[in-house]
């Protein structure tokens, strides 16, 4: 399965995404395209200590995302 089919699959759900520095974030997966650049809606920044601090939307550049979860 191609990297875009599994975005797809996943439009319009939460997904987990970490990017370049450590940092990861949790939120609604609201568009892609094919250079892996991300928009997240309702998104929250999950902190180390467990607790979350909301960012709203945000967009994601796809060279900066080292993984996305459902």
């Amino acid at each position: 399965m191609k990297p875009i089919e599994v975005f797809q699959k996943y439009l319009r759900q939460s997904v987990l995404v970490e990017v370049k520095g450590g940092k990861t974030y949790r939120g609604v997966l609201d568009g892609f395209d094919q250079h892996m650049n991300l928009v997240l809606n309702d998104t929250v920044e999950v902190l180390e200590n467990g607790t979350t601090k909301p960012c709203g939307t945000a967009l994601f550049r796809g060279d900066s995302v080292l993984y996305v979860a459902p």
